[in-house]
């Protein structure tokens, strides 16, 4: 510096620091002064211009603000260069001035042309408003404001002064301030940029940098959601670089590259997959393969995510830095009242810069967090796209693998864990970095005793990790339990109707509690060890600081524990308190996302079908469809399902496929679809395809939506296909004609009308080759004739198309081009009707035993709610109908979360454990309170003199006090955490299930499952993990803040005045936050079930989606999903970052005024009171911003139990037993059925679907129903079983009045085959007989009866086959059989078949009726006839029509009447 500055003098401590009017010397005011904004400029300015290099915005239009501080940087350029000639003009005139007058001018006009160029800069690349500058003009400014007060000073003393640098410095000084100001203010937006496109757009694109710093952009929606609850229109459009548009495929394109490097890695021979190989090669090269590395998804996630959460990291780091200032402030601050000489503004720039160095703190903390946020917010966007897309293409083997809960919660519960690990991922790195600043810091202030502490500290890191690892193994299993769970309720929830026909509900609930028992026996483990580590942690700052205190006044006579020491030290141990907290915690969600991590790997690695094995180009041959030599399986490793197939449909031409049930009919189908996995053989299909499943799928959109399937809509021709596929008549029925909405899984129409449906979108599509699987089998002969002469048939709308049709119908096999029988996955014959006559084959055998006339199929299956289509209404009561079914759109509470919520969850509890928790945690503050007034005293020792004779004593009671803190801390933490996990959750869930099994059936129809299972999954698991340490952490935070008030009031009494006004803004803004954060949570999980609903429905549908080619129509509503989703979890996160900036400012004002009353007061004060009251201030931002953040997760968190009690409190169907009212063991003796006078309507406000039935049934007669669509006639035997409750008049069973009795006790006594027939996954023996009260003799007997002995005992495990999710492994007509064994083996006296035998093939058909004859014999049968010819010898036959009976005889009476039944005979040729 004395080359630079002559002689001027540089640091003068008299002249700063020992002084009333402290200055700086001349040469620092010249040098360090002026370069600091320039170096920082001149470091900042190459990154700065590269990033704005990368990220171009678009470009500004010239504004009058660009324009001023343009000129104003020229000025301030040509200013400081005055100054640099006018330094050469004194030296032409031999004044000989220091080189530092040349070189501060030249450096700081440089310095202002390169801002003057970033100005200009900004403006092409689109920056509305600069940090970087706005930064570099406040620290000129700063830097300037020293040299301005000492040149007015010197200017008064009348020092000589060169005028023109005094003018000349004014100047300068009047124009960064102006740049400052202007710098403050935005820019237009961009040309072009979305700003100006999007009437909604996120108000931070236009933010200023201060506005973004603070947040402020925030307020807006603040107030809004103040005033009134918000609503899904008030939220801002997503941000474009959040959207799933540019995250998914950025990560997809990441996965990509890693997959084809592991393949890469793996050599060519790894892939066994779709090479012909023989079993044994196959053998060694899978055992190589295992041996590969599998690609790695996190590498994918960083490479795609990394640099945006590196930005992040870059602020953490600053901030941890800075973080260290305030314990060296204070240290001078205790030192500045030991003085009582120092002047008095040293103290008060003392509590200033503490003031300063907590905002700059806060202002960096939050922008890491929001940088944090973000990017877990993409990583979840980005999971749940990958997830969704990979779904679309997995194999079956893959997806027998995953069930469809498994992967809603890999969507759900996994992505979720990825996105709590962003947020803190960064302490991995920063809290080992605090945790080394800190002891360095205390090294310098208590020598080399801190390595007692450091001790202490090692030793706690391997108790920890012991810990982390148990968390993980309990973790995995819980996660298994739940899993479990969730896939079992799915289930139940799927087939509650069959669950309440056969009364089996007490079963499949003992199957859930016993899953969720071990599932809370896990939770009460981890609850356990959680606490553990909790106190570990929380008293490891304390035990660390007495260790380091007693070994440093034991270790040597001469050391005494001053306050200066003593505070400081507590203050750096408070610093290591987050980090060392943060430390397990982020251990364990590591853990978490690594196990997540490996379940989305393995399911985004899954083998996927592979788009080759259907060759879709024009073949040659000139067929439609041709299979050469064909082998398939369902898995790789399965025996083939079908063998050896040769089938070869000419273009243009009908082929008919046949066979029994079971034989491979379905696969057939899926092998064309290019479904199966190819063993061998060639498939080729030549065009387009539409396909029909055997069941139809059908979405949850208008039936409009589900004919069109996504094709632009032709009126002309959308009329044609209703016609055609029959579907006009439906439309005048359904509330909303074409615009009706349906329901889940097509609730609400009937079995036929969903076939016809999914009939009517193939034939729309007007594809080239159409698989139509069984399409005819579930609606009336009448219909299936229509339909089949309209569409299918030689001269039906798809004439000229290649169609392959499987069917049982008999009827319709003369008028197809060939015929293809299949026994037992193999061709058995093929060729047109007659040839196969004459072939006089199995084909020709199989036709003998039924003679034409038999097989004509007749009417219509009528699922309940299609039967809400009676009459047409009038159009008022129309409107009403459609918002009946279908505005139930989930409900959110708005407003306030009633406090009877939180008194629910504490009567969970139990009111006492309550109060006692609280009473433990005022425990646990008052001995820390206590334990640090004990340490100021002992410092206070040291001023006096009395040091050495108290040493134990002091130590003794300090330990005391701290360690009894610990165990309470224990003891309140995890006894507390495994009681509220233990008796909350396991009451809450309790009351869930129970109300769920009692809840009618019409709740089930008319609420979503995917809304159930939220409840049952999400919101059950917030009340077993999340809510339970929401409420501990309230509570520490809410004891923190107040014990920290007391100790700050109780050494600077005076503190209380400001305490008011503060606490005022602190209600203030946290009422605001929370009014607007809880809306916001509440809509993003009301916009959070569409995403797994729309998942779940695509899951079961896949074979239609790729069928028709629809995968990216389906993944672009996916992605509206999930970016509708975060829309509003995007404001959740910056209300968070809002409040906490608002609330840490109000932190940082206690800090500002506990220390400058320290300053005021210090004559009064010990050094003790002094660091005691500051440290604790420095302490209570923390605990302020967690507090309201918890107030709001608990807030929002509770939300969970008020949605769990919501569906705890649906109202709920009769008792199950009635006590005094039980029918005798034995009833019913004979069987007798009467209705009296009998109504019945579906819900409240429908109309009524049964009126008036008057009718008596002998016990043991046969009864047909029969009836067109809609007559009643399902409603009847639903009735019966009181899943409908009457309106009026009543049944009576033998004498007994069944709407008196229980529930079980008469669904019990009844039978019934249902339509659809519903397996649940277990063995194929609770399936049957799921309370275990028969033999196995009997069973097998029964699987005998029901003809399927022979294949249940082909298979290796017998009774204990498993079934899979719905019976998927067995066809439907096998699935059907299962239905009439458990028929079979309860054996009642009155029996309700909903025609059973609608998807069986004749033959077996056959053995069914007969069984039932023989084996029913002395029972009452109902009997809802699909085909004519079974009931023809029926003892009575009910005709209903419009739900009135029209006719009732015996049926040659009826034929002979002509009436309703004749004419339905007549078509059936009967008649």
């Amino acid at each position: 510096m004395k080359h630079l500055c002559g002689n001027l003098t540089f640091w003068d401590s008299n002249l700063t620091k020992h002084t009333d009017l402290p200055d700086l010397p001349a040469c620092f005011q010249l040098s360090v002064l002026p370069w600091s904004p320039c170096i920082y400029l001149w470091l900042t300015s190459p990154f700065y211009i590269l990033y704005l290099k990368r990220n171009n915005r678009g470009y500004i239009m010239m504004s009058i603000l660009n324009r001023i501080k343009t000129v104003l940087g020229l000025i301030l350029w040509i200013v400081c260069w005055t100054d640099l000639f006018s330094s050469f003009h004194e030296m032409s005139q031999n004044q000989s001035k220091p080189p530092i007058y040349f070189v501060t001018p030249l450096i700081v006009g440089m310095t202002m042309l390169l801002a003057t160029f970033l100005i200009q800069y900004e403006r092409l690349k689109g920056v509305q408003s600069s940090g970087v500058l706005f930064i570099f003009w406040t620290i000129s400014v700063l830097c300037a404001i020293v040299p301005f007060r000492s040149k007015i000073i010197c200017h008064a003393l009348q020092e000589h002064s060169n005028i023109l640098r005094f003018t000349t410095f004014y100047i300068y000084f009047g124009l960064t301030l102006i740049q400052l100001i202007l710098s403050c203010f935005n820019e237009k937006p961009p040309l072009f940029s979305s700003v100006v496109t999007d009437p909604n757009s996120c108000p931070e694109i236009t933010a200023g940098f201060l506005s973004k710093m603070t947040f402020w952009w925030f307020t807006s929606m603040a107030i809004k959601g103040y005033k009134s609850p918000l609503e899904n229109k008030d939220l801002w459009s997503l941000n474009k670089q959040d959207s799933s548009e540019l995250v998914v495929p950025n990560l997809l394109n990441e996965w990509e590259v890693e997959k084809s490097k592991a393949q890469r890695k793996a050599g060519p021979d790894a892939e066994p997959n779709h090479v012909s190989v023989s079993p044994e090669e196959e053998e060694v090269l899978l055992s190589k393969r295992k041996e590969v590395r599998q690609p790695s998804f996190l590498r994918a996630l960083l490479r795609a995510f990394g640099p945006y959460f590196l930005i992040g990291s870059a602020f953490k780091l600053l901030q941890d830095l800075i973080t260290f200032v305030n314990p060296q402030l204070l240290r001078m601050l205790i030192d500045f009242t030991k003085q009582s000489n120092a002047p008095l503004w040293w103290g008060y720039s003392l509590a200033f810069m503490m003031f300063g160095t907590s905002l700059l703190q806060t202002l960096i903390l939050h922008q890491h967090f929001q940088y944090c946020f973000v990017t877990g917010m993409r990583l979840r966007s980005g999971i749940i796209g990958a997830i969704y897309r990979k779904s679309l293409v997995i194999t079956n083997e893959a997806k027998r693998s995953s069930t469809v809960g498994e992967v809603v919660n890999l969507m759900s519960v996994d992505a979720q864990r990825f996105m709590d690990l962003t947020t803190f991922l960064n302490m991995l790195w920063s809290a080992p970095l605090q945790i080394i600043l800190a002891f360095l810091s205390c090294v310098q202030n208590l020598g080399p005793s801190v390595l007692a502490g450091v001790a202490v500290m090692v030793l706690l890191i391997p108790f920890n990790a012991f810990i982390a690892m148990k968390t993980r193994t309990y973790q995995v299993e819980q996660m298994k339990h739940k899993d479990d769970r969730i896939k079992l309720m799915n289930e139940i929830l799927n087939g509650i109707k069959v669950l309440k026909l056969y009364a089996w509900e007490v079963s499949f609930k003992e199957k859930i509690l016993q899953i969720r028992q071990k599932e809370l026996t896990v939770l009460r483990k981890t609850a356990y060890l959680s606490a553990l580590s909790t106190m570990a942690w929380t008293s490891a700052p304390f035990m660390v600081a007495l260790t380091t205190f007693a070994v440093y006044v034991t270790v040597d006579e001469s050391n005494v524990l001053d306050a200066e020491k003593a505070f400081v030290s507590l203050s750096l141990f408070n610093i290591l308190r987050f980090p060392l907290n943060m430390l397990p915690q982020v251990i364990s969600s590591i853990v978490q996302a690594s196990v997540s991590l490996k379940r989305i790997q393995d399911f985004l690695s899954h083998d996927e079908l592979d788009p080759e094995s259907v060759d879709r180009r024009n073949n040659a041959s000139g067929n439609g469809a041709d299979v050469v030599n064909g082998t398939f399986s369902w898995a790789k490793q399965d025996q083939a399902t079908l063998d050896n197939i040769n089938v070869m449909v000419p273009q243009g031409s009908l082929l008919a496929v046949v066979g029994h049930v079971g034989c491979g009919k379905t696969s057939l189908v899926s092998a064309l679809l290019g479904e199966m996995e190819k063993q061998e053989g060639q498939i080729s299909i030549r065009g387009s395809v539409a396909y029909v499943p055997q069941q139809a799928w059908i979405q949850n959109a208008t039936l409009r939506d589900n004919i069109l399937f996504g094709r632009p809509y032709v009126e002309q021709k959308y009329r044609c296909v209703l016609e055609a596929c029959a579907l006009t008549p439906d439309l005048e029925v359904l509330p909303g004609g074409d615009q009706t909405e349906i329901g889940e899984k097509g609730i609400n129409l009937s079995g036929g009308q969903r076939q016809r449906v999914s009939l009517a979108r193939a034939l729309y599509s007007d594809a080239d080759v159409y698989l139509l699987d069984d399409p005819l089998s579930a609606v009336d002969a009448h219909v299936a004739k229509h339909i089949f002469d309209k569409v299918i048939g030689p001269e039906g709308a798809l004439k000229g198309k290649t169609r392959i049709l499987v069917t049982h119908g008999i009827s319709f096999l003369p008028q197809v081009d060939n015929i293809l029988v299949m026994v037992d996955g193999r061709v058995s014959e093929m060729g047109s009707y007659q040839d196969l006559l004459k072939q006089n084959g199995a084909f020709a055998e199989f036709l003998r035993n039924y003679s034409l006339e038999d097989i004509i199929e007749d009417d219509e299956l009528g699922c309940p709610i299609s039967l809400e289509r009676k009459h047409p209404e009038s159009p008022t009561e129309k409107k009403e109908l459609k918002v009946d079914k279908l505005i139930q759109a989930e409900t959110t509470e708005t407003g306030r979360v009633k406090f009877k919520v939180y008194w629910e969850y504490a009567k969970a509890v139990g009111p006492f454990l309550s109060l006692f928790i609280c009473f433990l945690y005022g425990c646990q503050s008052a001995s820390a309170i206590g334990a640090n007034f004990w340490l100021s005293e002992w410092t206070n020792d040291a001023q006096h003199n009395r040091t050495q004779d108290q040493v134990s004593m002091r130590v003794g009671v300090y330990a005391a006090l701290g360690i009894s803190q610990g165990t309470v801390r224990y003891s309140e933490h995890g006894h507390t955490n495994a009681y509220l996990t233990s008796l909350a959750a396991r009451k809450l869930h309790q009351t869930l299930l129970d109300n769920k099994f009692h809840t009618p059936q019409s709740f089930f129809d008319t609420t979503p499952i995917g809304r159930i299972i939220n409840r049952f999954s999400k919101d059950i698991y917030v009340i077993d993990e999340v809510l339970p340490s929401t409420i501990l952490m309230f509570l520490g935070t809410f004891f923190a803040s107040v014990s920290t008030m007391i100790v700050i009031i109780c050494s600077t009494p005076i503190f209380a005045l400001v305490i008011g006004p503060l606490a005022l803004i602190y209600v203030f803004v946290q009422r605001f936050y929370v009014a607007t954060s809880r809306q916001l949570k509440r809509l993003e999980s009301v916009s959070r079930s569409p995403i797994y609903s729309h998942f779940s429905e695509t899951i079961t549908g896949t074979s239609v989606i790729r069928a028709y080619g629809r995968n990216a129509a389906f993944v672009l509503m996916s992605d509206m999903k999930v970016d509708e989703n975060q829309k509003s979890y995007y404001p959740g996160i910056v209300s968070n970052r809002w409040l906490g900036v608002r609330i840490e400012f109000i932190g940082n004002c206690i800090v500002l005024f506990a220390a400058l009353f320290a300053v005021i007061g210090k004559d009064k004060l010990s050094p003790g009171l002094v660091g005691l009251s500051v440290s604790y201030a420095l302490q209570v931002t923390m605990s302020l911003n967690w507090m309201v953040r918890m107030t709001s997760d608990l807030e929002s968190n509770i939300v969970a139990v008020e949605r769990v009690k919501e569906y705890s409190e649906t109202q709920t169907e009769a008792p199950w037993i009635v006590k005094d009212k039980q029918p005798p063991p034995d009833w019913p003796p004979k069987g007798d059925v009467e209705f009296v006078d009998y109504s019945v309507r579906y819900r409240e406000g429908l109309d009524l679907v049964l009126r008036n039935i008057s009718l008596k049934v002998k016990g043991g007669e046969k009864i047909g129903i029969v009836g067109r669509t809609g007559a009643g006639k399902s409603s009847m035997t639903l009735c019966l079983f009181r899943l409908l409750e009457a309106a009026d008049g009543e049944i009576v069973i033998d004498e007994v009045k069944i709407s008196e009795i229980g529930l079980h006790d008469l669904r019990s006594k009844l039978t019934i085959i249902p339509q659809e027939p519903v397996l649940f996954s277990g063995t194929l023996r609770m399936n049957l007989d799921p309370f275990e009260k028969y033999s196995d003799e009997e069973v097998w007997k029964v699987l005998e009866l029901s003809h399927l002995k022979k294949f249940v005992s082909n298979q290796t495990s017998k009774l204990e086959l498993e079934c899979s999710e719905g019976g998927e492994n067995l066809s439907v007509g096998q699935r059907q059989l299962v239905c009439l064994a458990r028929a079979l083996l309860r054996k009642t006296r009155i029996l309700v078949l909903d025609e059973a035998t609608a998807a069986v093939d004749l033959e077996t058909d056959d053995l069914i009726q007969s069984t039932i004859r023989t084996q029913f014999e002395d029972c009452t049968v109902f009997t809802i006839a699909h085909r004519l010819n079974t009931i023809m010898d029926y003892t009575r036959v009910l005709v209903l029509d419009k739900g009135q009976i029209a006719e009732f005889d015996t049926p040659t009476n009826l034929i002979a009447q002509k009436g309703i039944f004749y004419g339905m005979a007549k078509d059936a040729g009967l008649a």
